[in-house]
């Protein structure tokens, strides 16, 4: 039996669509079945303590792209852009409902100063999620990367450009918007792969 190489991107896998090419052997596994893909709505975060991005898309039979900006934190103290990051988020979570939030994970930061302050607003956009109960999933940056663009050494324009041709966005975006997409865009893809492999699981397990 073939062996079935995993998707390195969204751009090899065509998340939009929800398909992959599969070996012959494996093609009754692709049919259509009678229920339609649960809809799965992903808040993607990419916090900052002055500026936290933001993104919503929801999956299904294919990524649908809600809405993405970021939240400015203008107070002068750190305390006070902790509040803004909490409140913004709070209401966002509050209007999408959620299902799933993904996030960076944490990383080792060359300034000290800088990775706690990175760590703090991280807390409070996360925490700022738990009263709708959704689910955190966390994700490397090199994850992230290569899931949207298939490089895990991508510059942020490309993660940019990327994420532009996956979900069919025009007009001016920021780089913390886009960044927060690729978040979500990675969760998408991740999820969509385990439901790929969970279903030839199934399949070849009769």
């Amino acid at each position: 039996m073939r062996r079935v190489r995993r998707p390195k991107s969204l751009a090899e896998l065509n998340l939009a669509r929800g398909d992959v090419t599969l070996p012959a052997a494996f093609v009754r596994v692709q049919q259509p079945s009678a229920t339609p893909p649960a809809r799965v709505r992903i808040l993607g975060l990419d916090p900052g303590s002055l500026c936290t991005g933001y993104a919503v898309i929801e999956t299904g039979p294919r990524v649908t792209y809600l809405v993405s900006g970021s939240i400015r934190a203008r107070g002068a103290a750190l305390s006070d852009r902790l509040q803004e990051i909490f409140a913004g988020v709070d209401k966002l979570a509050n209007e999408y409902q959620p299902d799933e939030v993904a996030i960076e994970r944490v990383f080792m930061h060359r300034n000290a100063d800088s990775a706690l302050k990175l760590g703090q607003a991280r807390g409070a956009a996360l925490s700022a999620t738990f009263a709708v109960r959704p689910r955190v999933f966390e994700y490397a940056p090199r994850e992230v990367k290569l899931a949207v663009v298939g490089t895990g050494g991508a510059q942020k324009e490309q993660v940019q450009l990327m994420v532009r041709r996956l979900l069919n966005l025009t007009g001016p975006m920021g780089a913390d918007a886009a960044d927060a997409l690729a978040i979500a865009l990675c969760h998408a893809h991740s999820r969509n792969l385990s439901g790929q492999l969970h279903r030839l699981a199934a399949g070849s397990a009769r």
